[in-house]
């Protein structure tokens, strides 16, 4: 169904943007730096400088800067000894990176479904999946939104079983569940700098660890395994995986702006939860009492009551518009039609077409939490640069879709 155009409202004269990079110019100083000096390439100041930020930072022992988030997670999967055939349990709410990663090892993803209390992984799921599967060895768990899940009774439950955790922090710099930094509660860990994250190098990851050996490992597989010789002496496989230093300056010049991009990202999220209050609605959740995200999307959850009919099909969507109703589809399509960038809720994993052949676990029979928080839920424009005017007239249009 075509958008039920709401009179009165004007399209924003500039667009607004789900998440866009924010530069501040030390970044182009350090890019600088690296095309006078001529390193170019995956040698130089910016990487170590930036491997030394990342690990004062979030307080882990090694960082490895790495030309992805994937390429991070995919390490930390070969780190943890995955082999082919092994099952390895993931999130199911998240990126498709975070599962991708498994099968490059030829691991058998194993979904866990999320709880409603942080949309992460559901630790009932997590216990169930266990008794299910005890023979796994590696729980790979996803922060959604810079959100943390409840990492603590996580953890416990996974190295309760003898298995190893990977944390997949890519979206979740700088948030902190029970005063800690998300990346150090996993074994491994990866963060992202992709072009839309909190901070950003256009590109760029890094893998984390408290181990010098996995450091080690990680870093020379991300060189193509190349050993310790005058000639090209390869005894294993290797990636091209490693951090330029020009991605690097750019993580550089980034990196001493995370806590003010946090606090624009906080500040969106909260006129957002008080200016649509009325509607029928709710934000993204967080346990108030233990975790700090660092809202890096404000999310939406259309109250089930207030749903108008919509139907989704594996590259299309259609709705039925109805007085005192929306639906994730409408609200996306309005904002597009007035110049503002909206996306639908990751699609849980088991209901992706590639993997819907793999298993999923929920915390009980017939249950389906990430499935329900993807048909009722949407990302909204989130942008650190939006400002309140422009946020005012966000939910004005949201409203309308309410009218």
């Amino acid at each position: 169904m075509a958008f039920r155009k709401q009179n009165g409202l004007k399209p924003l004269e500039k667009r607004a943007w789900l998440s866009s990079p924010t530069m501040h110019g030390p970044e182009l100083q350090y890019m600088t730096e690296a095309f006078e000096s001529n390193w170019m390439s995956t040698v130089g100041e910016n990487i170590g400088v930036v491997e030394s930020l990342i690990t004062q930072r979030i307080g882990c022992g090694y960082a490895v800067a790495l030309c992805s988030g994937t390429a991070a997670l995919h390490l930390a999967v070969k780190l943890a000894g995955v082999k082919s055939g092994n099952r390895v349990f993931v999130s199911d709410m998240t990126f498709s990176a975070t599962a991708n990663a498994i099968m490059y090892e030829g691991g058998e993803p194993v979904f866990i479904d999320a709880d409603r209390d942080t949309w992460n992984m559901d630790p009932a799921a997590l216990e169930r999946a266990f008794e299910l599967y005890p023979a796994v060895k590696t729980v790979v768990i996803a922060n959604l939104y810079g959100t943390p899940g409840k990492m603590t009774e996580l953890c416990e439950i996974a190295h309760r079983h003898g298995a190893v955790v990977i944390e997949d922090a890519a979206e979740s710099l700088g948030a902190t569940y029970e005063g800690r930094q998300t990346g150090t509660f996993g074994d491994i860990a990866a963060i992202s700098f992709n072009g839309n994250k909190i901070i950003t190098g256009s590109c760029g990851g890094a893998l984390l660890t408290n181990s010098k050996e996995a450091a080690h490992r990680a870093r020379k597989w991300s060189t193509q395994a190349r050993e310790d010789a005058a000639w090209y002496q390869h005894e294993e496989l290797g990636y091209n995986y490693r951090m330029s230093n020009v991605v690097a300056g750019v993580v550089r010049g980034q990196l001493p702006y995370l806590e003010e991009h946090m606090a624009q990202k906080r500040a969106i999220y909260e006129r957002y939860r008080e200016g649509l209050r009325g509607l029928p609605v709710t934000m993204n959740p967080y346990e108030a009492a233990k975790a700090e995200p660092n809202f890096w999307l404000s999310c939406l959850l259309i109250d089930e009551k207030a749903m108008c009919p919509q139907e989704r099909g594996d590259l299309e969507a259609r709705y039925e518009g109805q007085s005192g109703k929306s639906c994730p589809t409408e609200i996306i399509e309005a904002l597009a039609r007035y110049n503002a960038e909206a996306r639908p809720i990751w699609k849980p994993m088991h209901l992706q077409p590639f993997f819907r052949d793999k298993a999923f676990v929920s915390a009980g029979p017939g249950e389906d939490v990430g499935a329900d928080i993807f048909r009722r839920g949407l990302c909204l424009p989130s942008d650190n640069k939006l400002t309140a005017d422009r946020q005012e007239r966000i939910m004005e249009i949201v409203r309308a879709c309410f009218a």
